[in-house]
């Protein structure tokens, strides 16, 4: 009898704890359950990648959730000193473990908040040009021309230079052009025009230009310029430099080349 009346003051004693510790609970996870959705609205309103969404909304949950049983302990009567000391060192463990990966997850989420550019885009960073293929949170997947795929951290990425050529839609091709010095200025702009505008991938706005660009020591040099859309570049590159050759064969102009000269000596 003395047993079951000691167990019988310990629960008279504790119960008050225990069912504030379980109201506790039971709210706080109500709220944070409220939270997270809340923040993944939020995230969704600003257009902001689904998967960084999941990422946030579950590190925010599981934080929410270790001080809310920080909370109940501490309603029960558990020192929570030490719970504090193990977290905060926890915490610093894995921050020095993961320095690198966390890093590049900041570098991500900037990237996916920011938008320097997105899926589909054609950029040149960290001494890579392709087309992107994929943000995830720690790296960014690109495909290069030669259809290689590289895989660039998120964190150096967002640090360094970033040359985005698709988002203006629009790029120049920048072409020199040499012809001989006997040859007409005014006939072989015209002729290297009538190339640009005759050639349906080159866009008339901006429209394309054609200018002496140097006198050098064996060609008059011009620069032709035409525009082009992004998915259209190499074809307009590759097809106007090949244009501009047979127009300049069919009009008589030279495009001087190295001569050799053999000298033949009598035996």
């Amino acid at each position: 009898m003395e047993y079951l009346n000691n167990i019988w003051e310990l629960i008279i004693e504790y119960s008050p704890k225990i069912i504030t510790a379980l109201v506790i609970l039971i709210i706080g996870l109500f709220i944070i359950g409220l939270l997270t959705k809340m923040t993944k609205r939020i995230m969704k309103k600003q257009n902001v990648d689904e998967t960084l969404q999941k990422f946030l909304s579950n590190l925010l949950g599981w934080t929410l959730k270790v001080l809310l049983f920080v909370m109940v302990a501490a309603k029960l009567g558990v020192e929570t000193t030490s719970f504090a000391a193990i977290i905060g060192a926890a915490g610093l463990a894995i921050g020095l473990a993961l320095q690198g990966s966390l890093s590049n997850f900041a570098g991500g989420a900037l990237i996916m908040i920011f938008k320097p550019f997105k899926v589909g885009d054609l950029i040149e960073a960290q001494g890579e040009l392709g087309v992107v293929k994929e943000i995830q949170i720690f790296t960014t997947l690109i495909n290069t021309p030669t259809n290689k795929l590289v895989i660039i951290p998120n964190g150096a990425l967002s640090n360094g230079n970033i040359t985005n050529y698709s988002t203006e839609g629009k790029l120049r091709v920048d072409l020199t052009i040499g012809v001989s010095y006997d040859a007409d200025i005014k006939q072989t702009k015209d002729v290297l025009m009538t190339v640009l505008t005759s050639n349906t991938k080159v866009l008339s706005d901006p429209a394309p230009t054609v200018n002496v660009s140097e006198l050098a020591d064996s060609s008059v040099n011009f620069a032709v310029r035409p525009w082009s859309s992004v998915e259209n570049y190499w074809d307009v590159y590759f097809g106007i430099t090949e244009e501009c050759k047979l127009a300049l064969d069919n009009a008589g102009i030279e495009i001087p080349y190295p001569h050799t000269v053999e000298i033949k000596k009598d035996a």
